[in-house]
């Protein structure tokens, strides 16, 4: 359950972005919300999938811990996004990690393929800077606090 991850561990997001300004935009707006939580920074698919398999310099599960939710951009170098959630979605230990598309997008085709290969929901960044803060305040309650998800596997 949500709640109890929040009580034992702060909540934990993970930001799948390339854009050094959009990330700093990001962490800002967080920090400004009502909404407590960690963010975690990567550049691209590649990176979040050795971010989430621990695996290089995240192999340190108390310095970079598990998300409980990814904001993923969908145009990167490397991986995009497309690309990334095919992978996540189709690998057993991540395919239940909810993912948020959080995008300058609002083309049907990035929206539908998006839903088609495995994203929770796609939203559209905000233009002005209170509604992006707005956005993940409303973001991170509804993930940490309504949503049930998957007791955490033993393995």
């Amino acid at each position: 359950m949500s709640d109890s991850i929040t009580q034992s561990r702060p909540f934990t997001i993970l930001l799948v972005e390339d854009s050094p300004v959009q990330q700093a935009l990001t962490r800002r707006a967080l920090e400004d919300s009502t909404f407590e939580a960690e963010l975690r920074v990567v550049d691209d698919g590649v990176a979040a999938l050795q971010y989430l398999s621990g695996e290089g310099e995240f192999a340190d599960r108390d310095a970079n811990p598990s998300p409980d939710i990814i904001l993923l951009d969908l145009n990167m170098p490397r991986m995009d996004g497309h690309e990334f959630l095919e992978r996540l979605k189709t690998d057993p230990r991540f395919a239940t990690v909810p993912v948020t598309v959080l995008t300058t997008s609002n083309s049907d085709s990035d929206i539908t393929a998006s839903y088609a290969k495995g994203a929770n929901a796609f939203v559209t960044k905000p233009a002005e800077y209170e509604k992006f803060v707005e956005l993940l305040s409303a973001l991170g309650q509804f993930w940490a606090h309504f949503v049930k998800r998957p007791p955490a596997s033993s393995s």
